[in-house]
């Protein structure tokens, strides 16, 4: 981890343990540095703003009613945070109904250039990485965080055997993990 992650995890970890207090300073700072990448995990696996919206909102209200969920030993808060945001995104596709006509909702943000630089840079290493991956794996890791299937679901969908999915994808995983560990 290179001291600028090691530096941010403490900052997410003491930020979480003044949300823990009832800090609603750090509530807004943890808010600022994170709801576009929740807002854009979301956005990616709904399509849909307005859900996208609704996602965000939740993922951040469980944050601040239940700080203690996130074990900062464990990953970093960002990481965490879409983690959470994907799970909800791919309920609430679950629960959809059939499509209505509900006119979009536009979205206004504030540009945060150092945040974008700093989400660029992790996203052409993940490219890159994806990039080497053999195409089996890249693919079931794609099915699975931008399509929203599940690991059953893959299997059915590529005719693969369940164990081959789980293997591909945590084999994918663990690969990106070095990238960004290096």
């Amino acid at each position: 981890m290179s001291g600028a992650e090691s530096r941010g995890g403490a900052i997410d970890a003491s930020l979480v343990a003044a949300i823990r207090s009832g800090d609603e300073s750090a509530m807004a700072t943890v808010y600022d540095r994170y709801s576009s990448m929740v807002y854009a995990v979301s956005l990616r696996v709904l399509g849909d703003t307005g859900a996208a919206e609704d996602v965000l909102q939740e993922v951040f209200m469980q944050l601040w009613r239940n700080p203690g969920v996130f074990d900062p030993g464990r990953g970093n808060l960002g990481a965490w945070l879409a983690v959470i945001a994907r799970n909800r995104a791919i309920d609430t596709l679950r629960k959809r109904r059939p499509e209505t006509d509900i006119a979009d909702v536009v979205v206004s943000v504030e540009p945060d250039m150092a945040g974008d630089a700093e989400r660029a840079r992790a996203m052409e290493r993940v490219r890159g990485t994806l990039g080497g991956m053999p195409a089996a794996q890249r693919s079931a890791l794609e099915m699975a965080y931008f399509e929203g299937l599940t690991h059953t679901e893959i299997a059915a969908k590529t005719g693969e055997p369940l164990g081959t999915i789980k293997t591909r994808i945590r084999a994918g995983l663990m690969t990106l993990r070095k990238a960004f560990e290096a």
